[in-house]
């Protein structure tokens, strides 16, 4: 595996619906552009609206007419044409959601059907590489599948063998109902993590893929100093904080840091032992440049100690720097 989450989060493109330049014994088949509404984990619920007659028409004792009570009766009379839609258009809402989250339960299943404990940290780099070209200054980039076209590129080396994994469990799910490269992919993600013992990630669908590839050198540089990641990052909207925990991915894989099919904390711990610094057989091998220079920066040493400490913390924070990191610069489809 020749990227790290610095070149991870960094990377390339946008485009919608078309064929991929993919060399011929690839054949991936994109859906249509006309897609349904984007899934949702949310139930609405309404309840039948009633009018009671004593608002309409209520008399006091002395057999005169209550105005309060009449003009609340008349105001309800009124809006009432207008509030029956609005309940119908809630109980429509409701019907998706429930739709929606069949689809994903159907999606998330097919996914886990093909990524194998061995085969999770190829489709987790291919999540980072997908998503890692967002720019926040041009709003360019991000999760939006055009990694299709970008598989030739150096920084890309070896993501064919993983969206080649995924081409089967989606072409299974477009057998039911069009699903984007770039759902697919951000849920590839983060069916990888779950699969090795890491957290559970819900992923929220809906993303619509681009037509065309990203601009190149958007990725971070496996090269850089910790200073210059983290303006990287934040060019991407992303704090110290989530470029710590988001490097944690590289606990798995073959980059040394523990074992390489399970999903820990120890990225951090052994960051902080800094095998490299020995002589002694192939731990001056372990990490790359972009790894060991994380330790050696004040703001984010702290958080790498507290990762160390507190495998809780790390799930927690990677599940929802993830999940932003998918997030970025994602084109939805509408309700």
């Amino acid at each position: 595996m020749r990227s790290s989450t610095a070149s991870s989060l960094c990377g390339c493109s946008t485009a919608y619906y078309s064929s991929p330049l993919l060399a011929p014994k690839f054949k991936f088949k994109f859906p249509a552009k006309s897609q349904r509404p984007s899934l949702s984990t949310v139930e609405f619920r309404a309840n039948p609206l009633t009018i009671s007659s004593s608002l309409v028409n209520h008399r006091g004792k002395d057999g005169s007419c209550n105005s309060n009570r009449r003009r609340r009766g008349l105001l309800l009379t009124a809006t009432l044409p207008f509030l029956l839609p609005l309940h119908e258009f809630v109980q429509d809402l409701g019907a998706k959601a429930e739709s929606g989250m069949s689809d994903y339960l159907l999606m998330k299943e097919e996914v886990t059907k093909v990524v194998s404990k061995g085969k999770a940290a190829s489709v987790l780099r291919l999540a980072f590489h997908d998503a890692g070209t967002f720019e926040m200054d041009d709003n360019s980039g991000g999760m939006n599948g055009s990694i299709v076209y970008e598989l030739e590129r150096p920084e890309n080396a070896g993501l064919k063998k993983p969206l080649k994994i995924l081409e089967k469990a989606k072409g299974d799910v477009n057998a039911i109902r069009p699903v984007s490269w770039a759902d697919m992919i951000a849920l590839g993600g983060a069916v990888a993590v779950s699969v090795c013992g890491g957290p559970n990630i819900p992923v929220p669908m809906g993303r619509l893929d681009s037509m065309e590839p990203d601009p190149e050198g958007k990725l971070p540089q496996e090269t850089l100093d910790a200073s210059g990641l983290k303006q990287c990052f934040q060019r991407k909207g992303f704090s110290a904080q989530e470029l710590v925990a988001l490097s944690g991915a590289h606990t798995l894989g073959t980059k040394g840091f523990g074992n390489p099919i399970v999903f820990d904390n120890s990225y951090y711990k052994i960051l902080l032992e800094k095998p490299w610094q020995s002589s002694a057989g192939m731990s001056s091998m372990i990490g790359l440049p972009s790894d060991r220079a994380l330790v050696e920066d004040d703001e984010c040493l702290r958080w790498i100690k507290m990762y160390a400490d507190n495998q809780n913390m790390f799930f927690e924070d990677f599940k929802n720097a993830y999940v932003k990191l998918v997030n970025s610069g994602a084109r939805w489809r509408s309700l």
